[in-house]
């Protein structure tokens, strides 16, 4: 299950018409607004796709100007990468080599983007 946040902008004058077809649509949940056009919705669906798709019904409802995903919970993606944590050596090996030479570590760059399973292996298997 995917759980999103979306932040809906119109313009004030068109703001209760907005608020009221998002209040209206099974696509989401309305949560508040603000004045200056500002409202906040959540989407949940199965998967990405799904999501995809009634954000594209959102941004379809006439006087939205953006309908932009801010935050995204995806339960099945978070129960894969604790399993990959849970099975996996907290310290890679190399790092636990004394004989190691600092100069020989390979830098692999920012692991934000990474497969860490994959990642992971390959750097377990780095012979330096």
């Amino acid at each position: 299950m995917n759980i999103s946040s979306i932040v809906v902008k119109t313009i004030p004058k068109f703001l209760d018409e907005v608020v009221a077809s998002l209040k209206n649509t099974p696509e989401c949940d309305y949560h508040m607004h603000d004045e200056a056009g500002h409202i906040i919705i959540t989407i949940e669906g199965s998967g990405v796709e799904e999501e995809l798709k009634k954000l594209r019904v959102i941004e379809a409802i006439p006087h939205v100007i953006t309908a932009d995903m801010q935050m995204a919970y995806s339960e099945d993606e978070l129960d894969a990468h604790m399993e990959v944590i849970a099975n996996g050596d907290a310290v890679p090996k190399m790092l636990n080599d004394d004989d190691l030479d600092p100069r020989d570590i390979v830098y692999n760059g920012d692991l934000k983007k990474k497969d860490l399973e994959g990642f992971t292996k390959r750097f377990n298997e780095t012979k330096r």
